[in-house]
């Protein structure tokens, strides 16, 4: 599932011409779902009003299942966004820890992502990302809120390695999504779900095609994989999202590039050539079929 970015217009409002193409290009991907209002989506950025337009317009504009990501230290926001996204026709939330509050405890994160799950009207997915929320969900965190009914799952874009054995165990039955897209076959080694990705905005194809032929034949997409790990690497490099809205912007899938203050845009010519040097993408050839990639 992409981690969608957020198109913006001349007058810094969100451009939803832009977004209906970014979404056309998931779907024809094969993407199985999108994110909007994440970390890759500036969600911290936008206002609660504008995430608010933002996941009913979503609904409307693509038929992939919709999860509005929520990350804000207010639980009366996080609370209201959960309701309005499921009036939209959402499938989920993504929910960040709430970031602000250093000296919050353990115990006062857990009952504030428990209250927010308590009243949400459609599923909840934890998101562990500390370099961005401050707060580092442990396996036993993660085995505490995995009771609550409403929790679907958990996403991790921590890069820790041993968080993936660690939160299957902790977790058994639910849904486990990688941040880090170069762990994603050992991710799926360790028996997790796929990935909710940023660099999916640029090579949603073949990281499709990839879990995909994890399923079918893991020789082959452990091939796949080889040549792909290094494009993530770079995209990863950023800065983020800015890279993949330049490159996105150059492409033509948006209209511009531009990202909110304090971001500023980037550069993507260098990522551009790499990736056309190593997967043969330029714009000419973007959604080529699955059974290519």
């Amino acid at each position: 599932m992409p981690a969608s970015v957020t198109p913006f217009d001349e007058n810094e409002r969100i451009d939803f011409v832009s977004l209906a193409k970014l979404f056309s290009y998931f779907e024809a991907c094969g993407c199985s779902g999108v994110v909007v209002a994440g970390t890759n989506g500036e969600g911290p950025s936008l206002s609660a009003v504008e995430k608010r337009d933002l996941v009913k317009e979503s609904v409307q504009l693509t038929s992939l299942p919709v999860i509005l990501g929520v990350a804000t230290p207010s639980l009366d926001e996080a609370v209201w966004l959960c309701g309005q996204a499921g009036k939209s026709g959402a499938a989920g939330i993504l929910l960040m820890p709430p970031g602000y509050f250093k000296i919050a405890t353990e115990s006062g994160t857990m009952n504030w992502m428990k209250a927010v799950a308590d009243t949400s009207p459609i599923p909840v997915i934890a998101y562990n990302f500390p370099k961005y929320s401050g707060f580092t969900m442990s396996a036993d965190f993660v085995a505490e809120l995995a009771q609550h009914p409403n929790i679907l799952g958990f996403k991790d874009s921590s890069g820790e390695l041993g968080n993936l054995a660690a939160y299957r165990r902790a977790a058994p039955e639910k849904v486990l999504l990688v941040g880090d897209e170069t762990l994603l076959l050992q991710s799926l080694e360790a028996d997790w779900n796929g990935s909710i990705s940023g660099a999916a905005n640029l090579v949603p194809q073949w990281l499709v095609r990839i879990y995909q032929q994890w399923h079918e034949d893991s020789e082959k997409a452990e091939v796949k994989f080889k040549i792909l790990v290094d494009v993530l690497s770079e995209i990863r490099r950023g800065p983020q999202p800015a890279l993949n809205k330049a490159s996105l912007a150059e492409w033509g899938v948006i209209a511009r590039s531009d990202v909110r203050l304090p971001l500023e845009k980037g550069d993507c010519s260098e990522l551009l050539k790499h990736i056309e040097d190593r997967l043969g993408m330029n714009s000419q050839n973007l959604a080529i079929p699955k059974s290519r990639v």
